[in-house]
């Protein structure tokens, strides 16, 4: 039997709620949502540590946080001027793509890692489009491609999927099977300014009916995007956006997977 391609979609900041098919009528997400009705939908899934770095280590090696080591989200040890060495969080670990790898998989990274040492292909891989750090602006983003530190002057998320097609059109052809890894940093914050304006206008008359307004929590991290009224509005277009446009380009990957018969 011949051994399947893979395609993992990894989404940054999104709960369940803000998906059509939990049952959010509000947000458009027709891609996602067609994953989900010609596949397996979790109605109870999760996370020992709902945090970046910690979550996705956790995804990488099977293990809790007590077991891997990686506590909260990784603020040093990413690139080299980080006032650190590069810090290769999970080095000693066996990932499933490294056991991917050694079946004979081309292992292929398009987008977040932020488990450190960004400029390093790790765990199997060796296809390496890697954002530099955890996340930012969503216009020149800082980006690595072949080794190579840059910012990426295209919508972020744009650019993931337009890396993960280029991938998926090399390597469809391959005697070898192929495991893709697309790693959105949507929706996570900035949300304000840095979106499609087309898809952010689209939901302009949305009521958010699922986004009820209480009051901000005292532990809220200051950093946090937060505010009432017109701007609290903004925020919630701009997170939806996010979301939508990572779903029309997950459709772009879908239909490309379709094209080449995959």
């Amino acid at each position: 039997m011949a051994k399947p391609n893979i395609v993992f979609v990894l989404t940054d900041d999104q709960g369940q709620w803000a998906l059509n098919c939990y049952g959010n009528e509000e947000i458009r997400t027709p891609n996602l949502d067609r994953l989900a009705e010609t596949g397996i939908r979790f109605n109870n899934f999760f996370c020992a540590s709902p945090v970046c770095s910690p979550a996705r280590a956790s995804i990488m090696t099977g293990r809790i946080p007590s077991q891997h080591g990686v506590h909260d989200w990784i603020r040093k040890g990413n690139m080299p001027e980080d006032d650190c060495p590069e810090i290769e969080y999970l080095r000693g670990f066996t990932g499933y793509t490294n056991i991917l790898a050694r079946e004979g998989y081309t292992c292929g990274l398009s987008g977040k890692w932020h488990m450190g040492h960004s400029l390093k292909p790790q765990m199997g891989f060796t296809h390496w489009y890697a954002h530099q750090r955890g996340g930012g602006n969503y216009y020149g983003a800082p980006m690595i491609r072949d080794g190579v530190p840059y910012e990426e002057p295209s919508y972020v998320s744009d650019a993931i999927a337009d890396d993960a097609i280029d991938f998926i059109e090399v390597r469809g052809d391959k005697e070898n099977p192929f495991y893709l890894g697309v790693h959105y940093t949507a929706p996570h914050s900035p949300w304000v300014g840095q979106h499609p304006e087309e898809i952010v206008e689209s939901y302009e008359t949305c009521p958010f009916e699922s986004c009820p307004e209480e009051p901000i929590h005292p532990w809220q991290i200051r950093s946090a995007p937060r505010g009432t009224g017109r701007e609290r509005r903004e925020i919630l277009k701009g997170y939806f956006a996010a979301v939508t446009a990572m779903d029309l380009n997950v459709g772009r990957i879908l239909r490309k997977l379709t094209e080449l018969g995959l």
